[in-house]
């Protein structure tokens, strides 16, 4: 189908008087929808790279599918969230394929830890050993959901929860898959999967997934996602840092004890007369854990250089690391013609001690930092630009990319964004668009940056962020997001406004339970009040009366000292530009943007968003900031946003609740 005829399909489809208004119930004619939508077909036309930002409630969803299965074209849409791409695949392509009544085949492809592997979860129930009853009778729940799945996608198995650590007994990783090899291939639910995504025109995935296979592709091993003449990244504010992420490379801990979990059940079975076999995966065992307990106990993020001056024992224990795993290899291969296993966890083993070897060599492109957090750690070597990668990936002009997010733009400009992912070549055509979002917000929210808030570096700043919330969660009795820039943070506001409001209210903190939890808890009780960090800042919906106030307690700056912000502020600093316009100012901007928008949902929702870091008004750049944020009424009286929480409050148990304007709001 050319672009004209497509064009005209669109128009024929979405207009207001189209065949989607009439074949799907609630269905609403959105003037930026229809824009979008123009915008993506021009795109798969021209083979080029577009760039979308379109506001909560543009229905950015149908705006790209729309036309992509219009084109009758091999289409792969990337998400950065599983409940996303769950949506996108249960919800609203069935939906959308029934109103156009169009044959398209569609899949939904997940990361292999998505499924249930018959090898590991029939070895590990036979010879596994378990630190927990409760691991060994998940994993027999599991066995059971096994026999009866048509996908063997975990998410289906409602008895087990998706974040259980029997998990990891009953899936694959890339390390120890069998492939071919395996006497479950025919039946393999991964593989099922992938060769239903090779047969399809529409490929669900999500961008972890997405971005493993691209990775795979450049290294010459090929790869599991189809050829496709569009990929759409929805969510694709997210790509600059998965993309950092992606080509560099890491070693977690987790991927040693898998490793020691998978040798000593091998060790178990086909070497159990082998006494330095044993010994050597327990030695490596305790330098894993050696490692750790080389750091501070406190989570931290630390350049290598760091680590080893301020960590007295860290240099000795990756040391033994190293020595350790090339001791396990060793072991390991000397008896590999015991098992098909053994030699495959000697490549494992290998593969571990290549990646310590390069982590302990210093690259002038790489950042090479040590992530730790309770009792896990992660060596990584990072980009310090993943741009140039990233930008050779999507040369060549051999299909259509779109880039759409609610945030991808700073005050109108997508200039970071395009230099974050090297989007400058001149051979590769970028097109732009901003469809700003169709909600009235000068009548349905305020934003309130309360006067006389103290700087957020002062010791009085939490202690005033949380006698501001105070007062507004008892205005709008409860229905609160408490949104935190750290940890820390999060942890003293929960505590301090569990003391403060008392037994009345239903103070919720990270932590305490899965997101899914959590977020349950909120909409069906009364008088809630969530307190979250990073987790609760993007890809969280509560339309309705449930939610009416969010508060952030400061501008989400990154932290200075954070290793790879670091390298890269460095750097720009040395080429002579501004790291604080170039990179600060706009990842903060599209932070602040994101948990801007858990407020406002729907065209019936109404609330108060509370920014409690009086630099909004009182440095230059708060400009850039007010104008990247939807066109709120301004406050800067607690009192006038306490009135105007209180009527809603009033008009959600029955009452009515006056025109936003009368909480005397600007609206410049």
């Amino acid at each position: 189908m050319d672009g004209e005829t497509l064009a005209a399909r669109i128009e024929e489809e979405l207009g207001p008087g189209g065949r989607l208004a009439a074949a799907i119930p609630g269905f609403v004619h959105r003037p930026q929808q229809h824009e979008m939508a123009l915008a993506v077909a021009r795109a798969i036309e021209e083979k080029a790279v577009l760039l979308a930002e379109a506001g909560t409630g543009t229905g950015k969803t149908f705006a790209y599918l729309l036309p992509a299965l219009l084109s009758g074209r091999k289409v792969i849409v990337s998400t950065g969230t599983k409940t996303l791409q769950d949506q996108l695949f249960h919800r609203d392509l069935p939906r959308l394929k029934e109103a156009l009544k169009i044959p398209v085949r569609t899949a939904l492809l997940k990361g292999r830890q998505n499924y249930v592997c018959h090898y590991h979860l029939e070895r590990n129930l036979a010879h596994g050993r378990f630190a927990t009853a409760e691991d060994a009778a998940l994993l027999r729940l599991i066995a059971r959901f096994a026999q009866h799945t048509a996908s063997g996608d975990k998410a289906e198995c409602s008895e087990v929860p998706e974040d259980a650590f029997a998990w990891t007994f009953a899936t694959s990783s890339r390390d120890n898959c069998l492939g071919q090899d395996c006497p479950h291939w025919q039946e393999c639910f991964l593989m099922k999967a992938r060769r239903a995504a090779q047969e399809a025109e529409c490929v669900v995935v999500n961008h972890h997934l997405f971005f493993s296979d691209l990775v795979l592709r450049d290294e010459g091993v090929g790869g599991l996602l189809p050829d496709a003449d569009l990929v759409v990244f929805d969510e694709a504010h997210q790509l600059p840092e998965l993309a950092a992420v992606f080509f560099g490379e890491s070693l977690a801990s987790s991927q040693c004890f898998e490793l020691v979990r998978d040798a000593r059940v091998e060790a178990l079975v086909a070497a159990p007369d082998f006494r330095p076999l044993r010994e050597a995966i327990d030695a490596f065992d305790k330098a894993v854990k050696d490692l750790r307990l080389s750091l501070p106990a406190e989570t931290l993020r630390w350049p290598r250089q760091q680590a080893l001056e301020q960590a007295a024992g860290f240099a000795s224990a990756l040391q033994t690391l190293s020595a350790s795993a090339a001791a396990l290899r060793e072991a390991l291969a000397s008896q590999q013609e015991r098992s098909e296993n053994l030699p495959r966890l000697a490549t494992r083993a290998e593969a571990l001690e290549h990646l310590l070897a390069q982590w302990g060599e210093g690259e002038e492109r790489f950042v090479h930092w040590v992530e730790a957090v309770g009792t896990r750690f992660t060596l990584h070597r990072t980009p310090i630009e993943a741009g140039p990668a990233f930008s050779r990936l999507l040369a060549g002009g051999e299909r259509a990319w779109v880039m759409t997010s609610a945030t991808l733009a700073v005050a109108g400009s997508f200039a970071h964004f395009r230099r974050d992912l090297g989007l400058f070549d001149e051979e590769l055509p970028v097109q732009e668009g901003i469809w700003a979002s169709p909600f009235d917000y000068r009548r349905q929210a305020l934003l309130l940056v309360p006067q006389g808030m103290p700087e957020p570096g002062s010791p009085q700043h939490l202690p005033a962020v949380e006698e501001v919330a105070e007062r507004l969660i008892r205005a709008a009795e409860g229905r609160a997001f408490v949104l935190c820039t750290s940890l820390k943070a999060m942890q003293r506001l929960g505590e301090g406004l569990r003391a403060r409001l008392g037994a009345g209210y239903t103070v919720l903190v990270q932590g305490e339970g899965s997101r899914h939890a959590l977020l349950e808890r909120f909409r069906t009780t009364p008088h809630a009040v969530l307190v979250g960090s990073q987790s609760f800042w993007e890809g969280v919906d509560v339309a309705g009366e449930a939610l009416s106030l969010v508060i952030i307690d400061k501008l989400p700056f990154a932290p200075p000292d954070d290793p790879v912000l670091a390298a890269r502020m460095a750097r720009l600093a040395a080429q002579g530009e501004s790291p604080f316009a170039l990179l600060q100012l706009p990842r903060a901007t599209i932070q602040l943007k994101q948990g801007a928008g858990r407020l406002i949902r729907s065209e019936r929702d109404r609330g108060v968003l509370c920014i409690c870091d009086p630099r909004m008004a009182t440095r230059g750049y708060g400009k850039i900031l007010w104008s990247s944020l939807p066109p709120m009424a301004r406050l800067r009286e607690v009192a006038r946003a306490e009135t105007f929480l209180a009527a809603l409050a009033r008009e959600a148990g029955g009452g009515s609740a006056p025109p936003l304007d009368a909480a005397g709001g600007e609206t410049q």
